[in-house]
């Protein structure tokens, strides 16, 4: 597929990813020790929803636009405070113009002593990321290919964080070459946060990405734990555009499984498309 992240910026897919890495770092804050978040595939940082790309495909009208403006229970609006505030903050007049991608994210959740790099190889998102994040001495915006940074940027110094790999799976052999550098990098810092995205659209592909990653956190020393999340707003047809995000997630905060065990229920009705959406959530075998 191809996933020019300008025509579909605040998607549920979006919202997903960005609710769990939120909840992720809102739990790392709780020790005063820092963290780094490296963000493989970090696109442009800034998206503009009155863009051409944005209005042509409106996808965020069913995802984020819907989120912002739904009835949720007083426990899943705590937990969701930190990623909407962020959110809102980029929109102060309270209109839904702008949708800040996975390193503003990041960014909004990092204290004095913690660190984000972001890698971006496309020339005009690169320039686009530098410029949001320009003069903020805890981001640093690298010209590297994804593929190559991940292996070569762990261990971070800090020895704590997250490292988010979101690509854009336009190459046919990304998922096999996900699971290869995950399986690689995993290994040389085996006691990380790692949370990786992918679109379910080959269950073939999926299943056997899962696995791997399975595998490679199994095999480690410490073991390491994995969960894997999927979330579909509409069922799948051969030609229809994407309805179901995937996240697989590995050595997951152990609040996370119980805290999306509670938001989830209460995005299926705001985030479904023709009906409820639905979710599942489980541990990968190897």
């Amino acid at each position: 597929m191809n996933y020019r992240h300008a025509f579909h910026a605040g998607n549920f897919a979006d919202v997903i990813k960005h609710i769990v890495l939120a909840r992720i770092l809102t739990y790392l804050q709780e020790k005063p020790a820092a963290f780094r978040v490296i963000d493989t595939h970090a696109g442009a940082g800034l998206y503009d929803l009155e863009s051409d790309e944005a209005r042509r495909g409106g996808e965020w009208l069913t995802g984020i636009a819907r989120v912002m403006q739904a009835r949720l229970s007083n426990e899943v609006v705590a937990l969701t405070k930190p990623y909407l505030d962020i959110v809102r903050a980029f929109n102060p007049r309270g209109e839904l113009k702008t949708y800040p991608g996975s390193p503003l994210i990041a960014r909004g959740l990092l204290r004095p002593q913690d660190r984000l790099v972001a890698c971006e190889l496309e020339p005009k998102a690169r320039r686009a990321l530098i410029d949001v994040l320009r003069r903020d001495t805890q981001a640093r915006v690298v010209d590297l290919d994804g593929w190559v940074a991940l292996p070569a940027f762990v261990p971070p110094k800090e020895r704590r964080g997250l490292v988010l790999i979101d690509p854009p799976f336009e190459a046919k052999d990304e998922f096999e070459r996900l699971g290869e550098v995950f399986s690689e990098t995993f290994a040389k810092w085996p006691t990380g946060i790692y949370v990786i995205w992918y679109p379910a659209k080959s269950r073939r592909a999926t299943d056997a990405l899962a696995q791997a990653v399975a595998r490679a956190t199994a095999a480690a020393t410490p073991q390491g734990k994995c969960l894997r999340l999927e979330f579909s707003v509409a069922p799948q047809s051969a030609d229809a555009p994407l309805v179901t995000t995937g996240l697989l997630i590995v050595n997951p905060p152990f609040t996370l499984q119980g805290e999306l065990k509670t938001i989830l229920p209460e995005l299926e009705k705001p985030l479904g498309q023709g009906g409820a959406a639905r979710f599942r959530l489980e541990a990968p075998k190897p």
